[in-house]
């Protein structure tokens, strides 16, 4: 409903441009006006025996204005003097009924149906008066059936027509307020708009002098209500009216429709997603992705890829749980069983093999917790470390010349850039990651192998990669190496354990440097490297 109501500036658009048409035509109706003013002043310029015939009509209308003009005209002093004005009573009879026939026919020759065109002599005496102001009714068969009338009844509320019924009498102050006729008679055409008596139209004047020879002998007056524009605007405004409802309707049903359609869509993947989790927690159905390609179809695709993500982390707390249950089941086990044979031993030499059994279960429980300790603390210690910089090549040949004393069996070898690589981070977190990585790699490559540590410089990023020969990457862990208590190793029994929280403490300290990590299959495919890639510093 917003959007549609936001329409509404394409119709204020139309009633401006309406209005200024509007203008436009009421400017070009008043020099309509004035031509036709022109034209019949025209036709009686040098003509001084027209202007002086006593009028053979005589109306109420015609004597009104006659009388007001006179009398505006002689409390300003206007009136000519007796010896400038020619005696009527000189005229005969039929010259003056030819005069007055003479100007009737030049009047009815140019005036139009709905105007009203006067003469006016210097006398201020109204010599002809044809026309009326209002327009021809149109007949009763125009309104076409009872719907296009209802129509123009409900725009008539909102859009004023206008009315041919009007007083079209003289008011007492059309001509003591219109300087234009005595402009006209001084020389000077002039307009004028005024309201009819009752105040329901507009009613627009003309005034064109009429010359003898050098001087003024009259006046015409083309008077014509605005009507017909006031028409044309009501019939264009009730046009612009019925389209702007019929596009505010259309635009409305669409609009609702389309966000009835996507309310129907968000509410199906809500009720998806309620009953994608059972009352136990379990991931019971996922969200089937929509293959639309709009915002709703993303969010539909984010959201199943999101629970796809939370069941494989309840699968890996699954599993995580299963290991460490079956990584303390064996110390256990054992030290359970030798505190029993220890109960049923007879010799010293029997109880001392129980005691040291129980011993080393008991250490092996150690070194678990030992180890999960450590994953804990550092993930929460690496809120609080402070990074500073430091040489990220002279701390690998560092740790590489350790690695070659503490794994004599295996070869290490290194290969380093001609140049410093600052970083920022932390050098003991720094050296812990290449610890965790190149144990890992020692362990998995065969013996007599060696481990290759390579730090590049590649673009604004320092590569550090640590390869080894030996077994490939399982395809089921590409993406699930680096989580916690995840381990691709099968350890002999009574073995050290192995949680898998080397490569996920890489992992946390390689994030911590704002850099990633992750591993591969050499291209030779015949062994493994795992990449850290670290952010120079500026």
């Amino acid at each position: 409903m917003l959007m549609a109501l936001a329409m509404l500036a394409l119709p204020w658009v139309g009633v401006a441009y309406v209005n200024e048409l509007e203008r436009v035509l009421l400017e070009g109706q008043e020099r309509a006006l004035m031509g036709t003013a022109r034209a019949v002043a025209t036709a009686l310029h040098d003509r001084p025996q027209l202007l002086v015939a006593v009028p053979a009509r005589d109306d109420a209308l015609r004597r009104e204005a006659e009388l007001e003009l006179q009398r505006i005209a002689a409390s300003e002093g206007r009136l000519p003097e007796a010896d400038d004005a020619r005696p009527l009573a000189r005229e005969s009879d039929l010259a003056a009924r030819a005069a007055q026939a003479e100007i009737a026919a030049i009047l009815r020759g140019l005036q139009r149906a709905e105007s009203r065109i006067w003469v006016v002599n210097r006398r201020y005496q109204v010599l002809a008066l044809e026309g009326s102001l209002r327009r021809a009714q149109p007949p009763a068969g125009e309104e076409r059936g009872p719907a296009l009338a209802a129509w123009r009844g409900f725009a008539g509320w909102l859009i004023q027509r206008p009315s041919e019924d009007f007083a079209e009498s003289m008011p007492d102050d059309v001509l003591a307020t219109g300087r234009y006729i005595a402009a006209a008679l001084q020389g000077t055409p002039a307009t004028r708009s005024r309201l009819t008596p009752d105040g329901r139209a507009v009613v627009m004047s003309a005034a064109h002098p009429v010359w003898n020879r050098d001087e003024v002998a009259g006046a015409v007056v083309v008077e014509e209500t605005t009507n017909p524009v006031a028409s044309l605007r009501s019939e264009a405004l009730e046009r612009l009216l019925m389209l702007t409802l019929g596009a505010f309707g259309g635009a409305a049903l669409l609009l609702i429709a389309y966000a009835t359609w996507l309310s129907h869509r968000i509410r199906r993947l809500r009720d998806e997603a309620e009953h994608a989790i059972d009352a136990r927690g379990r991931l019971a159905r996922l969200v089937a992705g929509s293959d639309a390609g709009d915002e709703i179809g993303d969010l539909s695709r984010s959201f199943s890829a999101m629970l796809a993500k939370l069941a494989q982390h309840h699968a890996y707390l699954e599993s995580m749980a299963g290991r460490l249950s079956h990584e303390l089941r064996t110390p256990i086990a054992v030290v359970r069983s030798s505190l029993e044979n220890l109960k049923l031993a007879v010799s010293a030499d029997e109880s001392r093999t129980y005691v040291e059994r129980a011993e080393a279960g008991l250490s092996r429980l150690n070194t678990i917790l030992q180890r999960m300790t450590e994953a804990t603390r550092l993930e929460q210690g690496l809120r609080t470390e402070e990074r500073e910089r430091y040489d990220l090549a002279a701390l690998v040949r560092g740790c590489v010349e350790g690695y070659r004393l503490a794994y004599a069996a295996t070869p290490v070898l290194l290969e380093l850039p001609g140049r410093a690589l600052e970083v920022m981070g932390s050098a003991d977190l720094g050296a812990q990651l290449l610890d965790k990585l190149v144990e890992n790699a020692v362990e998995f490559s065969p013996p007599g192998e060696p481990v290759r540590v390579v730090l590049q410089e590649r673009g604004e990023h320092a590569l550090l990669s640590v390869e080894n020969k030996g077994p490939l990457l399982p395809a089921a862990m590409h993406g699930r190496l680096f989580e916690s208590m995840v381990s691709v190793r099968n350890a002999p029994a009574g073995g050290a354990p192995h949680l898998g929280l080397g490569l996920y403490v890489a992992r946390l300290i390689a994030e911590f440097h704002g850099g990633s990590i992750e591993a591969a299959d050499l291209d030779a495919r015949d062994g493994v490297a795992v990449r850290v890639r670290i952010p120079l510093a500026r």
